[in-house]
């Protein structure tokens, strides 16, 4: 996560402003200029330019929304998954009382498509593009025809490796994607925008707006009925206007500088990788498909787990880590917009250097 000098100026510009997005008519400039960058990023991204966009403000938010208008579009109460999506897919399905079904992944944590079988039953099926612990890239043209088959509305978590998507060299993970009902892409995770900025995309408005529009008597405006009020799209009533920090970034950066921010991510992950393959007895630990790298040190979990607590008890590096098919395994991510060679060098420096300890 990092959020630009751009970003930031115009959060304390719209906090200033403190446009209140209830109504087109209470704030007609923020509604048009979230059409506008929705629409911007959309041609950054490859998207369906007939798309409908509007901001949220997380992913959970997002598919949130996007589970409620799948169940009102499909009348079934069933959410399928991998057993890699985000928390936020059973967390929704907690809130909503839906039930969940998680499909096993393959040996690169990709939902399995020979586990998935029919989803007849289901209201939505979620497929992940960068999933959290290992930013696996689900089939998501097989899962899209499936869906299309059964009648299921298929919602694509991209909430990480979306922004690569300015990347053409990237835009392989989105293959299949126009065939989805729902998007999520969070500017603030990897687009230099400051939290919070989640980027729903649907294909089927009406079925966004069958879900959420709910007008009485004191939001009437006469006169302005069929003017677009992004409320009528989602949860919220009262919105921020989160539209103008996002285009402060793309008019700032532009796809240019979005697109070196994102390519630098990658490719100083990809060093990073290429240093654990080369070391005796670590490894690399799932495929490396963007700015984050799964790998272990040598020795078993409680190694590797007493590895990341000295490595980020020293405070010169921070680490995360995830469980893979049952293995602890680290988690290096590349993402602050002035990281640089000598900063991952560092990290593996003190890697080596507190397992050499061990």
């Amino acid at each position: 996560t990092s959020a630009s000098a751009a970003g930031i100026l115009a959060e304390l510009l719209a906090a200033t402003l403190n446009s209140v997005s209830i109504l087109w008519r209470t704030a007609p400039a923020a509604t048009e200029l979230e059409a506008v960058t929705l629409g911007w990023v959309a041609q950054l991204l490859g998207l369906p330019d007939h798309w409908h966009g509007h901001i949220e403000d997380s992913a959970s938010t997002s598919t949130m929304a996007a589970l409620i208008a799948a169940r009102e579009a499909t009348g079934r109460d069933l959410v399928v998954c991998s057993d890699q999506a985000h928390s936020s897919v059973q967390k929704a399905c907690r809130m909503l009382g839906l039930r969940l079904r998680k499909v096993p992944c393959d040996d690169q944590f990709r939902l399995s498509l020979d586990a998935l079988g029919s989803v007849a039953d289901a209201a939505a099926v979620v497929a992940t593009v960068g999933t959290t612990a290992s930013t696996a890239v689900d089939p998501v043209p097989a899962i899209a025809a499936a869906c299309a088959r059964d009648g299921a509305w298929l919602h694509v978590d991209a909430a990480y490796a979306g922004a690569a998507m300015v990347c053409p060299e990237f835009r392989w993970a989105f293959s299949g994607v126009a065939g989805a009902d729902s998007l999520v892409v969070n500017a603030h995770k990897w687009m230099l925008t400051p939290m919070d900025c989640s980027l729903l995309w649907g294909k089927r408005p009406e079925a966004l707006r069958a879900a959420f529009s709910l007008i009485p008597e004191y939001l009437r405006t006469p006169g302005a009925e069929d003017a677009l009020s992004l409320s009528e799209y989602g949860p919220a009533l009262g919105r921020r206007n989160r539209a103008l920090k996002l285009w402060a970034v793309l008019r700032c950066h532009g796809r240019s500088g979005l697109q070196e921010h994102v390519r630098r991510g990658v490719a100083l992950a990809a060093e990073f990788e290429a240093w654990v393959e080369a070391e005796p007895g670590w490894e690399v630990c799932a495929p490396r498909h963007f700015s984050v790298v799964c790998f272990r040190a040598p020795g078993g979990d409680g190694v590797n787990q007493a590895l990341l607590e000295r490595v980020n008890a020293g405070g010169e590096i921070f680490i995360s880590h995830a469980v893979l098919a049952g293995r602890y395994v680290l988690r290096l991510a590349v993402g602050q917009m002035n990281t640089q060679l000598a900063d991952v060098e560092r990290a593996w420096a003190v890697l080596r250097r507190e397992a050499a300890e061990l």
